[in-house]
């Protein structure tokens, strides 16, 4: 549009020394450790204490009439969705049922305390489960002898079995306390979605493998190792004429309820009060009539369902099972906090890895001593506490009384419980997990490394077991991550711009640069998210959104007028913020000011004391003149932060983008209404003279800008 512009650089040419000797480098001051004692004050002793007890924080700030009832709601839901979990996942585990309800009852305990989430639901989880489940089996196994380890003696199969998960549990949950107590919570961030992705969908098939038994009525041995699915699968096929018809009936049927009304769910979950409890109710219909019945084909034990005492770990049992507990730690955690971030970033506040890792390693070793096993969440269970109107763990907290009240109160109920239903119930729950196979031929046409990541991830996981399956998933990442490294090498050589001698370089006011000096991906995007610019957007956007509501709650009422001078407050009394919970999803859509007679200039003063946060900055400028990839993680984290500055009225500009970045860009479709291809400029220079055109500064300035003879009093930010 118009004639096309030009400007003439004109500047010293610089050596190194030559540069460093006319221009004072800026050094970073770090603080000592010294100096961090030295200033240690009550307040700061205070708020570390503090940190170490999360529950302090919110309980402080609970609204008992606005949260109460809601957390009652959730909990009652959550608690019964957690019994029916916690009996069908004990499967899995290769336990008696009812060893699931004490898992969703201990753990949530010490996590009310310790945990930093306030929506998670702490219990059983199934990838989690089938881990515990291979350990179990190896050394308790189905047919033969257990492998001869001192505490045996005495036990009966199922005593022993239940030593081996609480001892590797406990050895799980001194693994987590260790890592969250070092601080190293960041390891979760090598696990990339791709990977994540890969490694489920693999779990699913494993539980779907190892849950046919029960579907189909049949004996077969639980089997662990490398090709443990693929002998399973024969020993399943080799007798599949014995197959008990009345089971698989049963298990077919149930599944297809369930599975219709979780669609339901789905699908009007905006007019359910609550999600309707299929499974619940499907398996108390069971229950009452294997109860009537007197079925004798395939029941639990008969055993009187109640609290048993502490009892110590097995240190002969964590020798044997040291190489399966740390992946089991890792996995627990990392499915945690991906979920646990999920619902922190909906509903604007803070969760701490590694107080994370403390809060669900302290649940693990106190679960493991009163005989419960590996705890984690689930992303279902979660989602119904939060769908259902959770606002704290108080709702987990009282998810576990339903659970205790199942296991003391009716109990007994559970006993004539065919693990055809619990069977039934664990595959319908799997739908998720195996969807995720459709991601494969998106990965393919958009991002063939990670492709061969989640594949490679999946094939060796069902192939060789959950724990070696890991470990090759993220030697394959790794591999992966060096060979765009290297990729990225050739593309930056073959495409060298000069672009700017500087690291001190002039900014001009509400102009922010960033350089941000490596690759862009999985394990790096949450830190560069987070270092963006100094405020969230996410929660100045939906402060914005809020006091939206307000001007239009009090337009609407005549307490605000548009004037001369623009918007004035008629009313004398107290203006509350509306604190309508109503359509969170709305307010992290962009600023609507239709029905308004008037924009709002969000850094004035605005009517009613309504507070939003000043957003100083108009520009954001990437450098990525050394960013030679992006993976597909770092692409949906990088319009993620894009969309939420340019809801907030951030300019993005992104200088000097290798050619092959921006075609990938385009051809995963990156760019929409919001996120526009036109934010991209060629080099530093031709996006600050564009930004310098729509915001004008001094006419010293600008002359200083457009000559290149940067002044040295400001220097841009860089990403370390």
């Amino acid at each position: 549009t118009g004639a096309m512009k030009q400007y003439v650089v004109a500047r010293p040419l610089y050596s190194e020394d030559a540069f460093t000797d006319e221009h004072e480098k800026i050094h970073r001051h770090h603080k000592t450790l010294r100096h961090h004692v030295k200033h240690c004050d009550l307040k700061r002793a205070k708020n570390a204490a503090l940190s170490l007890l999360p529950f302090i924080g919110w309980m402080r700030i609970y609204q008992l009439k606005e949260w109460l009832l809601s957390d009652i709601v959730s909990g009652v839901s959550t608690g019964l969705v957690a019994v029916l979990q916690g009996l069908a996942y004990s499967l899995l585990a290769s336990l008696p049922p009812w060893y699931g309800l004490f898992t969703a009852f201990f753990p949530v305990i010490i996590y009310f305390f310790l945990g930093t989430s306030r929506h998670i639901s702490v219990g059983a989880f199934p990838v989690l489960s089938l881990m515990v489940g291979a350990v179990v089996t190896r050394l308790v196994p189905d047919e033969g002898p257990p492998v001869n380890i001192t505490g045996f003696e005495g036990l009966t199969s199922d005593e022993q079995r239940v030593m081996v998960a609480a001892s590797v549990t406990f050895l799980m949950g001194i693994m987590q306390l260790a890592m969250g107590l070092l601080q190293v919570g960041f390891i979760v961030m090598y696990l990339s979605d791709t990977l994540v992705s890969g490694f489920t969908t693999a779990a699913a098939i494993h539980i779907l493998v190892s849950q046919l038994k029960f579907v189909l009525g049949l004996v077969v041995p639980g089997l662990s190792g490398p090709l443990s699915i693929i002998y399973t699968l024969e020993k399943i096929f080799v007798q599949i004429e014995k197959t008990n018809v009345c089971d698989l009936v049963t298990s077919i049927l149930i599944m297809v309820v369930v599975f219709i009304v979780k669609e339901i769910n789905d699908r009007y979950k905006a007019k359910l009060p609550v999600p309707i409890p299929i499974e619940v109710i499907m398996t108390v219909i069971a229950c009452g009539v294997s109860y009537m019945g007197k079925e004798s084909n395939n029941i639990s034990p008969s055993q009187t369902v109640r609290y048993e005492s502490p009892m110590a770990p097995n240190m002969q049992i964590f020798g044997q099972t040291a190489v399966e507990a740390f992946p089991m730690a890792i996995v627990g955690f990392a499915v945690a906090f991906s979920v646990a971030k999920v619902y922190s970033v909906k509903h604007d506040y803070i969760i701490d890895g590694n107080q994370e890792l403390i809060a669900f390693g302290a649940s693990n070793i106190i679960g493991a001593a009163f005989k419960s096993f590996a705890a984690s969440t689930a992303l279902s269970r979660s989602a119904v506490q939060e769908s259902t109107g959770g606002k704290t763990q108080i709702a987990g907290l009282l998810s576990a009384l339903i659970v205790m009240v199942v296991t003391l109160a009716i109990g007994f109920l559970l006993e004539p419980l065919p693990k055809s239903v619990l069977g039934a119930v664990v595959i319908v729950n799997l739908k998720g997990m195996l969807m995720q196979i459709r991601e494969v031929p998106y990965l393919w046409r958009r991002d063939r490394p990670d492709c061969v990541v989640w594949v490679v991830t999946c094939l060796a996981s069902i192939l060789l077991g959950l724990d070696l399956g890991l470990a090759v998933g993220l030697g394959i990442e790794l591999l992966t991550v060096v060979f765009r490294a290297q990729l990225g090498c050739v593309y930056t050589w073959s495409l060298f711009y000069c672009l700017y001698i500087s690291f001190q370089i002039y900014e001009p006011e509400g102009v922010k640069i960033f350089r941000i000096p490596s690759p862009i991906f999985f394990a790096n995007i949450d830190f560069f998210r987070g270092k963006l610019v100094g405020f969230n957007p996410l929660r100045v956007l939906r402060k914005r959104n809020k006091a939206l509501r307000t001007i239009r709650k009090l337009l609407k009422k005549g307490e605000l007028q548009m004037t001369s001078k623009g918007l004035l407050l008629t009313s004398s009394g107290p203006i509350e913020e509306s604190e309508d919970e109503s359509n969170m999803e709305e307010l992290d859509q962009p600023t609507d000011f239709k029905d308004l007679p008037v924009q709002v200039n969000w850094n004035s003063e605005l009517p009613a004391n309504i507070q939003v946060p000043r957003v100083d900055v108009h520009s954001l400028i990437l450098d990525f003149s050394a960013v030679s990839f992006l993976d597909i993680s770092a692409l949906k984290g990088l319009k993620a932060a894009l969309k939420e500055l340019i809801r907030v009225e951030v300019e993005v500009y992104i200088v000097a983008c290798d050619e092959y970045i921006l075609e990938k860009l385009h051809s995963c479709k990156f760019f929409d209404d919001e996120v526009k291809s036109s934010m991209f400029f060629l080099t530093l220079h031709d996006a600050m003279l564009h930004i310098l055109e729509k915001h004008p500064v001094n006419s010293e300035n600008t002359k200083r800008c457009q000559t290149l003879s940067w002044p040295t009093s400001v220097h841009s930010q860089e990403l370390v």
